[in-house]
Formats: structure tokens, sequence, C-alpha cells
């Protein structure tokens, strides 16, 4: 028996919440600016702690995508994505029907999830005793509840999951719904994931742990990934949302086609909670797997979104990973880290990220690494420093590492990058 070709998956909608703008055309047009999002914390007083700045979305109003009456019950990042999705389907001018909800999927994922409502109920319980915690707070805090809420929003019947892998949860989202559709369990798939971590108790466990640097003088050049003085990441929080489609699916409706993801890649480093393993060896793993995966030969490549957080180890293992992986083509191609203008957004990074590289493509233009001053002779690739790099990208692929080990790899490029899929 002859196999059948697996199904191809393109991308049709893009939306996005972020330190930049409340919308994916406002987030691209300052990342090819090379403005930072960085800036002073305002939602809480950070009198006492040694950090106090953060990549916060500023003036968001989600009260023109959101039911009044359900607002009040969902986290912030769960508004974060509804607010994301919306805009994603809006571009990919899609209509889910009762002919076709059944055939539409949701994977959203998130690092934390509604810690926020976690927290204030906390607070609820400990100032007003038990008889005032809310009941509605337990569905809306889980992890599951931007997927969730969306899906009954929409309407959207088929498969639905929460992704939940640290920093690499974005990447394994957009990957699992690529995969969903690949198999045929859906025909389009709501896929991304949400970030709203910018809270007390997250930066002094981080400031403890000596992660996230400290230039309180001048946030919008902390985060400066590769650069020799680099000296920790700002966290900051967000959402992305694509909407994920197959190909035919999307041609006989008309959809506009942004890009085709080509590859996916996801393993752990099995090694330690925070550090990276040596050299890069698990993501050099992760994405030799998703090139293999996409039938694309390392020299195809034309642009990596590196996770690039702004830390020493991070960093460095990463360049070795890439000339692990790409030998004498790693000095042909071009990297940036967004990081350095969005910050790191946990759980929603990867996400942001794969949308940057889809951009990339469409737009033949890749988003620089800014603050980029000093240079690292342990990281010497060329890291498109400070201004946007005009270049045409055929593909792209998009970095992601997360806390515990976690490690993918997504692979995006023109519809007509190659001519059918390699399945592995």
């Amino acid at each position: 028996m002859i196999a059948s070709a697996p199904r191809r998956v393109v991308v049709t909608g893009i939306g996005a919440v972020t330190p930049l703008g409340n919308s994916m055309a406002a987030t691209w047009q300052g990342l090819l600016a090379g403005r930072s999002g960085i800036g002073p914390i305002t939602q809480f007083d950070t009198s006492g702690f040694a950090v106090r700045f953060a990549g916060e979305v500023k003036d968001f109003d989600p009260r023109g995508a959101i039911n009044p009456k359900e607002l009040r019950h969902l986290d912030r990042s769960t508004q974060f994505a509804l607010v994301a999705a919306r805009e994603a389907i809006a571009e990919a001018g899609l209509e889910i029907t009762a002919e076709n909800a059944e055939r539409v999927g949701v994977v959203l994922g998130t690092g934390a999830g509604g810690i926020r409502l976690l927290l204030n109920q906390q607070r609820v319980l400990d100032e007003r005793g038990p008889d005032r915690v809310s009941p509605m707070f337990l569905p809306y805090f889980l992890p599951d509840a931007a997927s969730g809420v969306l899906a009954i929003t929409l309407g959207a019947q088929g498969p639905n999951m929460a992704i939940a892998s640290a920093c690499s949860t974005g990447g394994h989202a957009v990957g699992e719904a690529f995969e969903t559709i690949r198999r045929g369990d859906a025909d389009v798939v709501i896929a991304g994931s949400t970030e709203a971590g910018i809270l007390p108790v997250i930066f002094a466990g981080f400031i403890n742990m000596r992660a996230l640097s400290t230039r309180n003088e001048e946030p919008e050049a902390a985060s400066r990934p590769f650069d020799r003085t680099r000296d920790g990441f700002v966290i900051a929080e967000g959402a992305a949302v694509m909407v994920l489609e197959e190909l035919s699916c999307a041609r006989a409706r008309g959809a506009p086609i942004a890009a085709e993801v080509l590859g996916y890649g996801s393993g752990n480093d099995a090694f330690h909670m925070v550090a990276p393993r040596d050299w890069g060896a698990g993501a050099a793993k992760v994405v030799r797997a998703a090139l293999r995966k996409a039938g694309i030969a390392p020299e195809q490549v034309d642009y990596i979104n590196a996770h690039g957080t702004s830390t020493p180890l991070n960093d460095k293992y990463e360049t070795q990973a890439i000339k692990a992986v790409f030998g004498d083509h790693a000095r042909k191609l071009v990297v940036s880290s967004t990081k350095s203008m969005l910050g790191h957004m946990f759980g929603a990074a990867g996400a942001v990220e794969a949308a940057a590289c889809v951009r990339a493509i469409q737009e033949c233009c890749i988003p620089p690494t800014i603050n980029y001053r000093y240079p690292d002779p342990e990281c010497d690739l060329d890291y498109a420093p400070n201004e946007a790099r005009a270049r045409p990208v055929r593909v792209a692929i998009s970095n992601s590492f997360g806390l515990g080990g976690h490690n993918s790899c997504l692979v995006f490029g023109a519809v007509d990058s190659r001519q059918s899929t390699v399945d592995s």
C-alpha cells in the first residue's frame, strides 16, 4: 500500500498583544523600527525590588473583544489570548459554522496560567474568609482557561488542548496544532500562547535566582542578546495566536496564505531545571529533528529567530547549537532575537517569535537584535545588529527553550519553498 502524502499546513491569520502594541501590525512595525517595549513597572509597587522594569502591555482594553459580563472572570492572560485570537481570525477571514465547527480546534498554551486570579483569591481568603472566595475562579485560573474560553466563545468543537512547557510553550503549541492538522484530526486549528506574569512573587523568585538584568537606569537597553555585556533577561507579558489551516481548505475558501508550517521538533535536555545542557546539545537535537521532518537542508535556511534570552549561558550555547547544526552555513544565515525589544514573555514568547518568522517571510525583512554594542567572541554569528535587514526569506526557523529542559523548534517557509513535505 502506498502511503498518502502528509497534509500541508499553512498560516492564514496572525494576532498579537505585546509590549510593542496591541495588534500584530503594531508589533511588527515596532520590531522593524528597532523600538524597545521595555520600561518601568506600573502594575505593582517595586519599592524594595532589585529590578523595577519589565515589558508591560500598554493601554490594553479588551472590552471590544470580550463580553463585559465574562470579562470580570477572566485572568489577564486569557484576555490577551482572546484579543489576539480575534485579530488572527479576522485576518484569516475565518467563519466557524455548524457545518465546520467539529473540524476547528484550539491549542493555546501558557507557562503559568491564571496565576493572577489565584493570588487575588488567596488575598480574599486571607482578608475576608473562605465564604468570600469566588466559586468561579477555579475554572478560570487553570492553564486550560484560555483554550476553553476561546473554544466556547467561537463554537470550535474540534480537538482542544492547553500546552505548558515553560518558555518553549509557544513553540510546542504551534507545533502540536500543526501535527493535529497534519494527521487529519482537524482542518483548522487556532494556535498560540499567552502569559501575564508581571507579579511581585514572580519577580522576587527570578531576582533571587539572579536571572534578570538589573539595568534599572536604562531599561530599554537591558535586554541585549548575544552582547558581551548581557546580564540577564527581562520579564514581559503578551500573547500571539495564529490560524493554522490545511492547505487545500485554505485555498478552497480563498484565505490569505502567509506562509507554510514545514516542520516541528520537540525534545528535552534531561539535564537541569534551570541550566541548558552544555554546548546546546539538546537545542541542536530539536533543530535537526524539525529540519528533517520539514525535508529542508540546513543550507536552505535564511533566518533564525533565536530563543536569545540575553543570559550568559543561553546565548552562548544557542550559538554553539546553531554552529553544530548548520556548519559553514551558520555564518551565511541571519540570526536575531526579538526579545531584545519585547523582553521574555515566558510561555507566550515562542508564539510571538513564530509570528515574527512568518512576517519575515511575507515582508522579506528580518527584525534586528537591538542593544548589540559589544561583540562577544563566543557569540560570533550575524545577529542583525540594531537595524532591520531587508532580505528575501524563503525559510525561517523559531527556537524556543524552556525551564525544565523543554526544547521546541518550528520551521516555516514560503508555500512554494519545497515541493512536498518529507515525513520522518
